[in-house]
């Protein structure tokens, strides 16, 4: 949970909120242009970071398309809160790119998981080479055969039906990651790095669609939320791996808005199973009164919402506020972690049961 500057602001408990100590500084004006604009990445004293997804290195017709891209994925994730509380908050969805550094954090954080990786997905691709050679596709609400295993699950999804031969497993992962400026504490923010590593090669090893966005909130007064779309199936990229690696620890949290763009977008997927991953270590909280009750009723309302819609939600917990985010996702969409060293595997076997 990050807490943030506010004018004599009070969540519904009556607790002051203030700006933590871990918040980005200097984060406020950064987008001075507004909402209508995605902001450039920038470094020391504001000058531009040049990367190798820069528009400007890019040959002409490629950097064009990125911007094409980055304003569909704006577009998209303004109609999705349209309808909801978070309709006036002012949204930037950016593209990160990468750079020489990136990648070599990729690599050295890769280095120790990847034998865990390709050992869940030796023992999956049997499963999924079955699956289809067996004309039958699990986890239906419907279907001509009955799956006894799959009874410890509630989503009431206990048949399997015929599979054309040349369907592929039937499934869509999304993984949104919690940015606020609590995740630089107690190795958090490495921990998440390493999980959504775990997910973006499983899923691309196992040819799952996947989406991994990161957001915060409150970076500035007119960019009152931030999401940063690292990889997206909409538009697969050799160097999404890399984008991974600029995830960090930025200013706040409002996790109903998060999950309601990346819930819309998941939605639309023509996959049968949609699953959608909130990584966080805290309740959320932003200005100016999205905290307690009115923050936790949101969440919860957005999953009954897309859950209509077919869409699963998990909350994998990573802080000291497990039991609240327990409470707000329900005791059936938790996934229990008690060591961060093994959250990348975790994550990537609750995938495999999906599949």
């Amino acid at each position: 949970m990050a807490e943030v500057e506010a004018d004599d602001g009070k969540d519904e408990e009556g607790m002051v909120v203030t700006k933590s100590p871990d918040s980005d500084p200097g984060s406020y004006g950064k987008s001075e242009q507004g909402t209508d604009q995605e902001s450039p990445d920038s470094g020391e004293e504001g000058k531009p970071v040049y990367h190798q997804t820069n528009p400007e290195t890019m040959p002409a017709d490629d950097a064009q398309r990125e911007r094409d891209f980055r304003k569909k994925l704006n577009q998209e994730a303004r109609e999705a809160v349209t309808d909801s509380i978070h309709k006036k908050v002012r949204l930037i969805v950016h593209r990160p790119g990468y750079n020489d550094e990136d990648q070599r954090e990729y690599t050295r954080l890769s280095r120790e998981l990847m034998p865990v990786i390709r050992d869940i997905v030796r023992k999956t691709l049997p499963l999924l080479e079955h699956e289809t050679a067996s004309e039958f596709a699990r986890n239906h609400y419907f279907g001509s055969k009955f799956q006894a295993d799959s009874l410890a699950y509630r989503d009431f999804r206990y048949f399997a039906r015929k599979r054309p031969p040349t369907e592929n497993p039937s499934l869509a992962v999304g993984l949104r990651v919690d940015e606020s400026a609590s995740m630089s504490a107690h190795g958090r923010l490495e921990a998440a790095k390493r999980a959504v590593i775990a997910v973006y090669e499983f899923c691309r090893m196992c040819d799952i669609p996947v989406l991994i966005y990161g957001d915060t909130a409150d970076v500035s007064r007119l960019e009152q939320m931030s999401v940063f779309a690292y990889a997206d199936y909409d538009k697969p990229d050799p160097g999404d791996k890399y984008r991974l690696m600029g995830i960090r620890a930025r200013s706040n949290n409002r996790d109903g808005m998060a999950l309601r763009i990346m819930a819309e977008r998941l939605a639309a997927s023509p996959r049968q199973t949609r699953l959608l991953i909130s990584m966080s270590d805290g309740q959320p909280k932003a200005l100016e009164d999205y905290t307690g009750n009115r923050a936790a009723e949101d969440i919860r309302q957005t999953i009954a919402e897309f859950e209509r819609k077919g869409v699963s939600f998990i909350a994998a917990a990573i802080g000291q506020d497990k039991e609240v985010i327990r409470h707000i996702y329900g005791q059936e969409r938790c996934l229990d972690l008690t060591r961060l060293s093994g959250l990348p595997a975790e994550l990537v076997r609750m995938i495999a049961r999906h599949l």
